[in-house]
């Protein structure tokens, strides 16, 4: 019988950077309560920027968008969840799990320029989309001085 080992060169890169987004979280929590640490994943996130918003798609297949955490504090987004462990199939005889189950975490520091109010979240085929709209830029005024 031959045994037939896929190459995935980026498996162990992508664990390796799970782990070191993990330690960073826990040596710079000064108080101990980082959800980063207990993370087993780490969704991947594409960042978009318009004049007028900015927009994150995170990819979490097999997670329910309404259990997706989604909050903003102190000028941080922070999407939170987690997806369930496979069930085990009856009578399989091997079995070789890729997918990553667990707790997710991912933070994000936004600039000033957000208005936090006006954030909007939406789930679609295993892709949450998080839209962040920019304020109105404050044109700068001519103040006249008097004598």
């Amino acid at each position: 019988m031959t045994t037939l080992i896929r190459y995935q060169p980026w498996a162990l890169h992508r664990e390796l950077f799970n782990q070191v987004n993990r330690f960073a979280a826990q040596a710079t929590d000064a108080d101990g309560k980082n959800d980063a640490v207990a993370a087993n994943w780490v969704p991947a996130v594409d960042v978009e920027e318009f004049a007028d918003r900015l927009v994150l798609r995170a990819d979490v297949p097999g997670v329910d968008p309404a259990s997706i955490e989604v909050t903003l504090e102190k000028g941080v987004l922070t999407l939170r969840g987690e997806r369930g462990q496979p069930a085990a199939a009856e009578g399989a005889e091997r079995q070789r799990i890729e997918r990553a189950s667990g707790r997710f975490l991912r933070q994000f520091s936004l600039p000033d320029s957000v208005d936090a109010e006006g954030i909007t979240a939406h789930g679609n085929q295993g892709v949450l989309e998080v839209v962040i709209p920019k304020k109105a830029a404050v044109q700068a005024r001519r103040i006249a001085v008097s004598h």
